[in-house]
């Protein structure tokens, strides 16, 4: 299918309310509700023959490891839902050793219940792949709808920086530290609101135990991560501060064409600030940039609350924000459940398939998905 197209997969399912498209289901039900249908897909096995699949809407690497992970619109078909499948070919994850990284995510999306953040309604497995279940989120990946603006206004980006704390306040709360943002992992609902995705690198550390994998994008890593001294939650408010600098300004405060040149800019800690940023999103900006753990916003004892606090953020209405019922600045173009315009283009692709057999102690890798 090109661009714009959609399979109508649910001529049940209509839109409506004043504040732009609110998905509701046939009996007039909300979307939350389909969790419930999807309890029982846990305990019963789930095959590919209960989806009906549609056009590819992402693909991507699982830690850097080269592109072999694919996300498609789906209908499940007992239960009439869209849904998006993410899909793993087993042979490139045995390969590559990343099967355990593949456990660690499914560990971690298991526990997650944030209305922030993308909901993985199940697992299953076939000879070939793995195969993740997500609620579709139509609108589209945030990256996008920044890059066809160039940049943000201060009203839009502090909305949008305010949504990922209270993921990463959530997160935190539950010793989940996320170690991936960028625009590319923020999703958009239908109205405009925040779904944070991809928690391949995502990593439970309890208390103030550390972790020493390189991992995330060159222009978001932490100078900590870069010199292997161990890391923990504080690369996410350092993550949270380059993406408030990239929304205002329309790129990294710290990129370059080379990644070692990014690192050198990082380690380097010197900032510099387009005109027409605020004095007040200069101060948070560096107080989350900072190279010292001891002094960064998010690191003190306040912890989170430091950074809601702060004078940016004195607009904000975080108890409304979590609810969803404050109106978002971005408000993504969907026509339907399906609606697929959001995202790019990818054409047709070939079937992940693989001619090599896994052993079965290679399949025993996979046990319990």
């Amino acid at each position: 299918m090109n661009k714009g197209e959609s399979r109508k997969f649910l001529s049940k399912f209509r839109y409506s309310g004043p504040c732009g498209p609110v998905i509701k289901n046939s009996d007039g039900s909300k979307p939350d509700t389909i969790a419930a249908a999807f309890e029982n897909l846990r305990i019963k096995s789930c095959v590919q023959d209960d989806f009906e699949m549609g056009r590819v809407v992402g693909t991507g690497s699982f830690v850097g490891t080269g592109s072999f992970g694919r996300v498609c619109l789906a209908r499940h078909k007992s239960t009439d839902t869209v849904v998006a499948v993410k899909s793993y070919l087993k042979t490139n994850l045995v390969k590559n050793q990343q099967t355990s990284h593949l456990i660690s995510e499914r560990s971690v999306l298991k526990i997650l219940n944030h209305p922030l953040i993308v909901k993985m309604h199940t697992t299953f497995q076939d000879q070939q792949c793995i195969h993740f279940v997500f609620e579709y989120v139509a609108g589209g990946e945030f990256f996008s709808h920044l890059r066809l603006r160039g940049q943000l206004c201060e009203e839009a980006a502090r909305f949008y920086a305010a949504e990922v704390l209270l993921v990463f306040e959530y997160l935190h709360s539950k010793d989940i530290v996320y170690r991936d943002l960028k625009p590319e992992n923020m999703l958009l609902d239908p109205n405009g609101h925040l779904k944070l995705a991809d928690f391949g690198f995502a990593k439970i550390l309890p208390g103030g135990k550390r972790t020493y994998t390189l991992c995330g994008t060159p222009d978001y890593l932490a100078p900590e991560v870069i010199l292997n001294k161990g890391h923990g939650r504080a690369v996410d408010w350092w993550a949270l501060g380059i993406l408030i600098y990239e929304m205002l300004a329309g790129y990294p405060p710290f990129c370059d064409s080379e990644a070692l040149g990014t690192y050198q800019r990082i380690l380097s800690g010197n900032l510099t600030f387009p005109p027409h940023i605020s004095p007040a999103a200069r101060d948070l900006i560096r107080r989350l940039l900072q190279t010292d753990l001891s002094k960064r916003y998010g690191c003190l004892a306040g912890g989170a609350q430091d950074v809601k606090s702060h004078q940016w953020f004195r607009t904000i209405n975080f108890a409304a924000l979590k609810a969803r019922s404050t109106q978002a600045p971005i408000r993504p173009t969907v026509k339907s459940v399906d609606d697929t315009s959001n995202f790019e283009d990818y054409g047709d692709l070939p079937p992940m398939v693989s001619d090599i057999e896994l052993t079965e102690e290679e399949q025993s890798l996979f046990k319990g998905f």
